[in-house]
Formats: structure tokens, sequence, C-alpha cells
């Protein structure tokens, strides 16, 4: 007699539903697994008629309303929670002081972290559900002795492994990501939405950041830290000209800088430095803005913490591509060490290290060195 291979049990699924395309067809895809799913949209504004302009922002009324419509063409239970006082609080205002700091911080990253895989995760397990699913695209490999990996999804081009780099173990036993593993384009997935009867199969994707739904990140800092004038300068500290709040630039930046006089060598200047003691931005050449080692802090893991040197792929922006390095933890912290400079690199960024497609962890940067102009 032939045992037959036993189905995997149905789980308990709490779907996080935004009101857009990814998520109403991630949450389809558990229930049509067997799973017992609920929809949750999450309010995470306190006024939210104004998180979407256009594209732009999320978490609107009409995106409650469409996450409901498509949980109602699912056949599954719906709910809207009220985590606008959580978000505000660990996702907007560390981005206010992080930027206010002179750093320049991944929201995205720090939603996931604190929000949907924490605040939500929690409330999810009392509540007596299994897992929390969503729409990103990434991978969660289960092994053979149990244990689970984070792993890029199966489209590097729509990979987003790196805004989540921030889960540890916990969180990645109770995390569900069904489109991580299919190799179909964006306009598969919205045929996909179609073919399932989903309104939000033609909506379109929200940019940027969601709680600046006009994408003015420096208007919305001087809103809420004021304007305050301060000098532009070279390396040497020339003063070139001046800005409004130093908090407006990032390292790296070239365009917005209004200089007016051309560099000595004809050249374009870039931002090299941020001072919010003195409030002085610094700027100079491409050149200067190559980075040949960091330091990260408050590394989070997805799995065990690596022991010991290793060689490693990371990522430095949600959109950026790999760079080898080698990294190891000391004294609680991340050294990393690049094989070839690498541009661009600022505080307040995640560094995310891969081993092949899995997710190592990541951690928060602290500090560069440059090849030419020492520590930032």
């Amino acid at each position: 007699m032939t045992d037959t291979p036993q189905r995997p049990r149905p789980l308990r699924v709490l779907a996080a539903m935004s009101g857009g395309v990814d998520s109403a067809v991630a949450a389809a895809r558990a229930a049509e697994a067997g799973h017992d799913v609920t929809g949750v949209h999450l309010a995470l504004s306190a006024n939210p008629q104004s998180f979407r302009t256009g594209a732009r922002g999320c978490c609107t009324i009409e995106d409650s309303r469409d996450a409901r419509r498509a949980a109602d063409v699912i056949g599954i239970p719906f709910y809207v929670w009220d985590l606008a006082d959580r978000f505000r609080e660990d996702v907007v205002e560390d981005f206010v002081a992080e930027y206010e700091a002179g750093r320049t911080p991944n929201p995205c990253l720090r939603c996931n972290e604190k929000i949907k895989f924490a605040a939500l995760l929690d409330k999810a397990l009392a509540l007596g559900f299994d897992a929390v699913c969503t729409g990103h695209y990434a991978q969660v490999i289960v092994r053979e002795d149990g244990t689970r990996e984070l792993h890029r999804a199966s489209d590097m081009a729509k990979d987003q492994s790196y805004v989540l780099g921030v889960l540890d173990d916990r969180q990645l036993a109770h995390a569900m990501f069904p489109l991580g593993d299919t190799l179909t384009t964006k306009d598969e997935i919205r045929a996909e939405a179609e073919r399932r009867g989903l309104a939000v199969a033609k909506k379109p994707d929200s940019h940027d950041i969601c709680f600046i739904a006009d994408g003015d990140t420096q208007g919305f800092l001087a809103n809420r830290l004021g304007r305050s004038e301060g000098d532009i300068v070279d390396e040497s500290g020339n003063r070139l000209g001046t800005h409004e709040g130093a908090y407006g630039f990032t390292i790296g930046q070239r365009k917005g800088l209004r200089i007016g006089t051309p560099a000595p060598d004809g050249k374009p200047r870039y931002v090299l430095d941020i001072s919010p003691v003195d409030n002085t931005v610094t700027v100079g050449p491409a050149s200067a803005l190559d980075v040949t080692a960091l330091t990260a802090v408050k590394p989070r893991w997805c799995g065990a913490a690596p022991t010991g040197p290793g060689t490693y792929t990371a990522q430095l922006r949600a959109h950026g591509g790999e760079t080898e390095v080698s990294a190891e933890v000391v004294d609680g912290s991340l050294e990393v060490t690049f094989t070839e400079p690498v541009r661009g690199v600022a505080p307040g960024q995640a560094i995310v290290l891969y081993d092949g497609t899995r997710v190592v962890g990541s951690a928060t940067i602290a500090s560069t060195t440059r090849a030419t102009a020492g520590v930032a």
C-alpha cells in the first residue's frame, strides 16, 4: 500500500492589503492555496485623504476601499486597523530625526521592521493567526532542518529583499510572500488580477515615500524642521553658496546645489558631507565620494549571526546593484571592506549582506572611510 503524501496544513493567514495590485494578488494566491485568509488594511495616516497624489503615496480612504473591494471579490473577511500613531512615531518621526541628524534613512525598511512585521505581526499572533502575508517580491525558503531563510525573488528585476533585510528568525517564521517565487512581469501580475476580477488590476503603483504624497521631501522636511540658512563650502572650507537647511541634502547629490561658481576643473560637484552641528554642506568632485570601507551598527540577522570574517555581496540602496565585500562583526558593529570603491554611500542607509541569493542580514551605516578624504 502506497502512503498518500500529506498536504501541508492550512494556515490562518492575515493578508496585509494596501489597496494595490500586488497585495491583492498575494492575498488571492494565499486563499487559492487553501489557507484561511483574512484581509487587513493598515490605516497609517491621521489624515488619510492626504497620502496619495496620482500614482504617489498610499494609505488613503480610496486605498482602503480598493482593498475592501478586492477582499470581497476574493471572498475573505476584511478589517481596517488603525496604526497611525505607531506609524507616526516609528517611521515618520524617525525619518525626520534622521535627516535632522545629517543621515539618510530608508522609511520603507523601517516600516517593514516596526509596523508590518512587528506591530501587525504581534497583533496577528495574539489573535491566533499563523502568518502575515504581503505582496513583497521575496522568498522564504524552509530547509530540511526546519530553519527558514530569506532569499531574493525569482525575478531580480522585482526583488524587494533589501527592504526586508531587517526581519529576524521569529518574523521570518511567520512571513508569507506569495509573489516571490514566480517569474512573472508586472503586466502578468496585472493580467492575473484582471482574470480574478480584481478592480485594482490597472491601478498605478505607489512611488517614493508614502507619507510625502507630492514627492517633495525637502519641502516636507522644511515644514517639519523649519528653514535654517547655512553655508555650502568646498573641501578647503571656502564658501561657495548658501542653503536653507542641511537636512535637504544627501551625500552624492548633484542637482539642486545652486552654487553658481563652476569648479576649477569645470566638472560637476557633489555633496560630500552634511554637518548638522554647524549647518554646513561640503561639496567636491565625484572622485571624493569613493568609499573603501564602512562601519554599520544595529545589525539584524535573518538567521544565525555570522561568526568571524566572511565574503559576501552587499546592496546599499533599494534599487541598487550588488558589490563584493568582506565583513565581520566586531564589538557588536559590522565592519565592511569593499573589493572595489563604491560611491554615494551615506550614514543612515542600510547595508544588506547576501550569500548568493540568501539574505544574511542588515545594519545601519554609521560611518564610511573614503579613498581620498578619510572618514565621513
